[in-house]
């Protein structure tokens, strides 16, 4: 068992943390990366700084209001915690929809650069949670489970059960510190795999968006996935949480969007 150490440092009264670091990184590599897509398809590249902003700005939103409506509780927006990733994603997807709009692009071919941009900024972000010890998985005792006694919260007996709704453990001390599943790692690893085969197809046949649609059903399959082994307390739908609900919808979603895009003769302007 591994015992995780929070990456956070204060100078004066700021503090710098690894979710900091790695949101910033996360943003900067997506853009990086859509640019050069752009440019080497002959597409102006510059768009993508507008778009990156609106990005930050809708999934910040985004994600504090999914979870200030998951939770019920309207002051949860002003709160450092809950940032939620299915919020943040559609609400940077919306932000950036609207932006690409003003600005007179076309969304199925920004989206269709951006693809791989979005994995490998999501593997980042996640690295940016593994750092400060949030959004741990359920007690493990396996050879890669970590104790998070520093977390965001520690994962003691008292928040795995009263936070995360974890049975079986509620007469342990509740102060005990349990090993769990480090699923900041799984999704990051999750993430870089999801870049690799989509950096693989970037150079696809298709008509443009049909890239987005491959990483819209990645990226629900990985979260369906992952919340199989995360500590939570929205399992509503019998063994499935709100966010796998939400994961099944956005593969659909997307392997819709493919097809629809699978054929030049019947694809449209987006």
């Amino acid at each position: 068992m591994v015992s995780h150490v929070p990456f956070a440092y204060d100078f004066g009264p700021l503090q710098l943390t690894g979710f900091g670091v790695a949101m910033l990184l996360a943003f900067v590599i997506g853009q990086i990366i859509a640019s050069e897509n752009l440019e080497a398809r002959g597409q102006d590249p510059n768009i993508m700084g507008d778009v990156t902003v609106a990005a930050v700005i809708g999934g910040l939103l985004g994600a504090k209001l999914y979870y200030a409506i998951l939770t019920g509780d309207p002051s949860a927006i002003f709160s450092r915690a809950g940032f939620v990733f299915w919020g943040g994603l559609i609400g940077g997807i919306v932000a950036s929809a609207g932006t690409i709009w003003y600005k007179k692009a076309r969304f199925s071919d920004v989206s269709d650069a951006t693809a791989p941009g979005l994995a490998a900024a999501y593997a980042v972000g996640r690295s940016g949670c593994w750092a400060v010890g949030d959004d741990y998985g359920r007690p493990w005792d396996g050879p890669l489970a970590v104790a998070f006694p520093e977390g965001a919260p520690p994962s003691t007996v008292q928040n795995l059960v009263q936070q995360f709704g974890v049975k079986g453990y509620e007469n342990l001390p509740p102060n005990e510190v349990l090993a769990v599943h480090p699923t900041q790692l799984y999704e990051t690893a999750m993430g870089v795999v999801m870049f690799f085969i989509l950096w693989r197809l970037r150079n696809h046949r298709h008509a443009a968006g049909w890239l987005f649609g491959a990483y819209c059903v990645l990226a629900g399959l990985e979260r369906f996935i992952v919340e199989f082994f995360r500590a939570k307390d929205d399992r509503f739908f019998g063994a499935l949480t709100m966010a796998q609900v939400i994961a099944i919808v956005f593969a659909l979603g997307g392997a819709a969007w493919m097809y629809a895009r699978s054929n030049r003769e019947r694809a449209t302007a987006a």
